[in-house]
């Protein structure tokens, strides 16, 4: 019997546009070009994944490539946030329950697997997932069936699942705060997504790519770093990884003008005199160059402040975050570098007038 090779020229194809979907991915780096090469061969197999790696690297865009490159490319892919799983309802959430099953069960729900048939399960944090959960996820990945809370049903379920963590699973399971039999089940293939502090010549790629995102995302000329910031940007050790890397680009729209200051405010020490000890800084160039960008490398003195009062700069930080989301507050939030809530409470402190409203209009009084 002749032994027919598969062909890889599709998935192949189909890899490089879900890289091109994923910049967080794409790269010209050795740790790159390794796990480029890695997900092209686990994309032809049809079988759990599980993908590692430290926050903000790119874990998710790991799964969408796969799912891209994957026979399953025109199914669905679902997303399931485990640690964001409410306890008395993970269940539901994951496999879907009757009408009825429970208070509040107005109609019945498919669930993130039957949502998924034919495609992909992603299951991000998988390490926060309830232990109580575990056994009834181990079932579904063995017997590829799940039956909905309130039934009796069994309903079977074509899915691949790709999970992920930042965590040592491993010690989990030695700790007891996650099953053995369910790590090993997941861990099929293991995929380990490198930070960026091990694929440092992609920095200047990544740069550019997210400069040019938010110009137009923000419709401003295109930022462009001058030697030294550039090298600056290869230095510093990323904890929070490309995740991180592009929240400090959006930055720079949102302060444009102040550019050294919040580069020396992410850098910390090591660069601050680099950055703060000269008075060439906040650097634009008008008119704007034939590529619109604007670029920090043209001398300029440092920018008087608008004022010294640290209420009413608060205030102007406020409006321009709040200006440069078009009032979305949590995206303003995390150009801040705040949580929500705190942004919240910023706005109602600092900008009033820019709080949502609330309360109902009074009903008019019958005649």
């Amino acid at each position: 019997m002749a032994v027919v090779e598969p062909s890889v020229s599709s998935a192949d194809s189909r890899l490089r546009s879900g890289f091109g979907r994923c910049p967080r991915l794409a790269g010209t780096s050795p740790a790159a070009a390794r796990l480029e090469k890695l997900l092209e061969q686990v994309a032809e197999f049809d079988c759990p994944v599980l993908v590692t790696g430290e926050t903000g690297c790119g874990k998710e865009e790991v799964a969408r490539a796969i799912h891209a490159a994957s026979a399953r490319a025109s199914k669905p892919f679902v997303s399931v946030n485990c640690g964001g799983l409410v306890s008395t309802l993970a269940e539901s959430q994951l496999f879907g329950h009757e009408k009825g099953a429970f208070t509040g069960a107005f109609g019945m729900t498919f669930g993130a697997f039957r949502a998924a048939n034919g495609g992909v399960v992603f299951l991000d944090e998988i390490g926060e997932m309830p232990l109580d959960l575990q056994p009834k996820l181990l079932h579904v990945l063995q017997r590829l069936e799940v039956t909905p809370v309130g039934s009796t049903q069994v309903h079977p379920v074509d899915v691949q699942v790709i999970a992920a963590t930042n965590r040592d699973l491993e010690t989990d399971v030695a700790a007891g705060r996650f099953r053995e039999d369910l790590f090993y089940r997941l861990n099929t293939i293991h995929l380990t997504v490198p930070s960026l502090r091990d694929r440092k010549e992609d920095i200047p790629r990544f740069i550019s790519h997210f400069a040019a995102h938010f110009a137009r995302k923000y419709r401003r000329p295109q930022w462009l770093p001058d030697e030294e910031t550039l090298a600056a940007f290869v230095r510093f050790h990323w904890p929070g990884n490309v995740r991180q890397l592009s929240q400090v680009i959006q930055r720079l729209y949102v302060f444009q003008g102040q550019e050294r200051r919040v580069l020396a405010e992410i850098f910390g020490d090591s660069d601050r005199v680099a950055f703060m000890s000269t008075a060439q800084e906040e650097v634009h160039r008008l008119p704007m160059p034939a590529t619109n960008g604007f670029r920090a490398d043209n001398p300029v003195v440092d920018p008087v402040l608008p004022s010294c009062n640290l209420a009413e700069l608060r205030r102007i930080a406020v409006r321009q975050a709040m200006a440069a989301t078009n009032g979305h507050r949590g995206q303003a939030a995390e150009m801040l570098g705040v949580s929500l809530n705190t942004m919240t409470r910023m706005v109602m402190e600092a900008c009033p007038e820019l709080a949502p409203k609330r309360g109902r209009k009074a009903a008019a009084k019958p005649r």
